[in-house]
């Protein structure tokens, strides 16, 4: 993956995140996205609960612009009765610099865990091709995220974070954004946070449009896929 380069750009005819014309793109890919995917939503609701029970949709409270909770809506992926700690103690040791036991082919440490036996196999399945993210065009909807934006943030990672991690707080978390393009799991937890305030940095509706246009694509290879 190409090195980001984050500069502060002092444009004063950009439109900002937040603004009428992202909420309009935002609110027609978001209504549009979930009536074409309604007969798929109730399909993976159908095979999460016949593979173990349990609950279809999981719900999380992150972090959203200016470090406001918000409740993040999701397709489950892991066992109902999963330990969300050990999630927990691989992200601080990754913020505490410590070795990490999941890495890429180059040895890089990887935000995501590379093998979780709390996944389901339909939940592997969901995962690799992000359809497990699909519940979050409700969260687009009622204004809690934007289509284009930072991934929100676990509340205990924010914790963890240096001053310059903040940045990402300036708008509302996407659905998709750089670091989903940019080799999802293939990035370091580092590289994924430079993403994001890079979005922060460079936004601009054409770079917004882009990100959406490009999204299917690498979903569709599968790329960076945990």
């Amino acid at each position: 993956m190409p090195a980001i380069t984050i500069t502060e750009q002092q444009n004063p005819d950009r439109i900002l995140p937040g603004s009428p014309v992202y909420r309009v793109f935002d609110l027609l890919i978001a209504a549009v996205g979930i009536l074409v995917c309604l007969p798929l939503l109730a399909i993976i609701c159908c095979a999460i609960r016949l593979e173990g029970g349990g609950p279809a949709i999981f719900r999380q409270r992150r972090l959203g612009r200016g470090k406001r909770p918000f409740t993040v809506h999701k397709f489950r992926t892991m066992r109902p009765s999963a330990d969300p700690e050990v999630h927990r103690a691989y992200v601080e040791q990754l913020l505490a610099g410590a070795e990490s036991t999941h890495t890429d082919r180059r040895g890089r440490d990887l935000y995501k865990l590379a093998s979780d036996d709390r996944v389901t196999r339909v939940g592997r399945f969901l995962r690799s091709t992000s359809l497990d993210e699909l519940p979050q065009l409700y969260d687009v909807l009622r204004g809690q995220m934007s289509v284009v934006g930072p991934r929100p943030v676990i509340p205990y990672e924010a914790e963890l974070y240096p001053a310059a991690y903040d940045r990402r707080f300036a708008v509302k978390p996407g659905l998709t954004g750089l670091w989903q393009i940019n080799g999802r799991n293939e990035c370091t937890y580092h590289e994924m946070v430079a993403l994001d305030v890079a979005w922060v940095e460079r936004h601009s509706v054409w770079l917004y449009l882009s990100i959406v246009v490009r999204t299917p694509w690498v979903l569709v290879r599968c790329r960076g896929a945990a």
